[in-house]
């Protein structure tokens, strides 16, 4: 659980990794609706920070949409509450390792510790995660016109075009005090995916004819696939998946911008995370 699963796990699905001295593309697989929401919530957080870095009016309006996307995605009634459970079995199985000799008992308080900081400042975040914003006239009127191609020119909203025209500080403070709102949303399921990750320990594996199936272990229920591909071999791997085997096929992306099957043998690695 503490242990690193060698594989950056700061990093989202389907970027570059580094295994040893050889850097790698890394894709994830969920394998229940759960862990995908907590992915496209941690995809769409890392394109905010990145976004809200910059300085660029344009980089700042992705940025505003970016929390609407949030918003969006955050609409499920049961989210928070998936999260505070999950924060509360990961909490729980931490608990059980106390006394064990394998284990850093300065590493588990650490841990311990974040886990119950995430739970304590999601739990008192009133109702859904960006509900304060909905109250925000000027927000939800942006928000109302970012789906139409075109719908936020100036003549559509001039307030909008005169914020655009602030200086790079300004507009981002005005992003970290609305983001603010989302924080510890994204803290909990940063570190959430983090402890999922840490939990599966990498395997090579070899996808003969570009085709590769695995039976999954009975007995464990597991929610996440990580694959590390070789990008010099110009393949795409198409995952699909149940709680009772994984299967994957090797592809490529042809001259004709469409995927072919590849037959090639391919090494990679994988890790199972429960």
């Amino acid at each position: 659980m503490l242990a690193g699963s060698g594989y950056d796990s700061a990093r989202p699905a389907s970027s570059d990794s580094r295994i040893g001295n050889t850097r790698l593309i890394l894709y994830e697989y969920p394998f229940n609706e759960r862990i995908r929401t907590y992915l496209r919530l941690e995809h769409l957080f890392l394109r905010l920070s990145e976004l809200m870095s910059r300085e660029s009016p344009l980089d700042h309006h992705f940025a505003l949409t970016t929390i609407f996307e949030v918003m969006d995605v955050a609409a499920r009634a049961d989210l928070k509450s998936d999260v505070l459970k999950d924060l509360d079995k990961q909490r729980q199985t931490l608990n059980s390792y106390r006394g064990n000799p394998a284990i850093a008992e300065g590493v588990l308080d650490r841990v311990i510790d974040q886990i119950e900081g995430c739970h304590g400042h999601l739990n008192v975040q009133p109702g859904k995660a960006g509900q304060t914003l909905t109250e925000n006239d000027w927000l939800m009127s942006i928000r109302s016109r970012v789906g139409i191609p075109g719908g936020t020119c100036e003549f559509d909203l001039p307030a909008y075009y005169a914020w655009q025209h602030r200086s790079g500080e300004a507009r981002r403070i005005d992003l970290q005090r609305w983001t603010s709102t989302l924080s510890a949303l994204a803290d909990s399921i940063h570190l959430l995916l983090k402890l999922l990750r840490d939990s599966g320990a990498p395997q090579k594996v070899m996808a003969v004819g570009g085709q590769f199936q695995q039976n999954l272990p009975q007995g464990r229920t597991f929610q996440l696939l990580r694959l590390a591909l070789d990008p010099e071999r110009k393949l795409i791997p198409e995952i699909s998946g149940n709680r009772l085997m994984v299967s994957i096929r090797m592809m490529q992306h042809g001259e004709d911008d469409r995927l072919h099957a590849n037959t090639g043998d391919a090494a990679f690695e994988i890790a199972l995370c429960a």
